[in-house]
């Protein structure tokens, strides 16, 4: 049976760059890699107006019943179509990518350790952590790049949601991590501790 790895933490915390930092260290044959972002519930039955407006940033916007099944099914050793999610139209893309079970699912996202449904599911549970401007400045540098976002869109949708819901809901998250890793800047020894906790669970 595949062990299921949940990653959690604030937005821009830096999340998906420990990861391929700890992916660099670990045997590719052994372990899969998944985000949550491509989770988010498929809005394409709404408007691109009313997209638009839908907090990210709250568990409300992710599909737990889609969720739930697949990670349920690759630890079970079944196959799985991970939906695409599309951030510039902000609905899901019809192509999936396929997953197969290996003896890690590392799974990666802002509500990892939120949902007591999918913590149920975990085996390990770990948080990353950041400060708030580092977020802002990551969280700027990441949208206006690779989303197409306006400098002023993201600024603002920072402080209406996100870090509101950072701290409601994403924060609190932390209490139930088994390994919290502080990511402000780079740090080698957080990571190495990290690859050595990973390995021990395909030993």
């Amino acid at each position: 049976m595949s062990k299921l790895v949940l990653i959690g933490g604030g937005s821009a915390s830096g999340k998906t760059y420990v990861l391929n930092k700890v992916l660099e260290k670990m045997p590719e044959d052994r372990v899969a890699h998944i985000s949550l972002d491509n989770y988010y519930k498929d809005q394409s039955d709404l408007p691109f107006e009313e997209r638009i407006k839908t907090n990210y940033d709250h568990p409300k916007a992710f599909d737990w019943k889609l969720i739930h099944k697949q990670f349920n099914d690759l630890k079970n050793g079944q196959p799985i179509d991970m939906p695409v999610y599309n951030f510039v139209t902000h609905t899901r893309d019809e192509r999936t990518i396929r997953i197969y079970p290996k003896d890690l699912i590392i799974v990666e996202g802002i509500m990892a350790l939120v949902n007591k449904d999918l913590r149920a599911l975990g085996d390990l549970m770990v948080f990353i952590n950041a400060s708030r401007e580092r977020r802002l400045v990551r969280r700027i540098d990441r949208d206006t790049k690779e989303r197409g976002r306006t400098y002023e869109s993201v600024v603002k949708q920072y402080f209406d949601t996100v870090l509101p819901m950072f701290e409601e809901i994403i924060a609190p998250s932390q209490y139930y991590a088994d390994l919290i890793i502080n990511n402000d800047g780079y740090s080698k020894k957080s990571i190495d501790v990290l690859v050595s906790v990973l390995n021990t669970m395909i030993d």
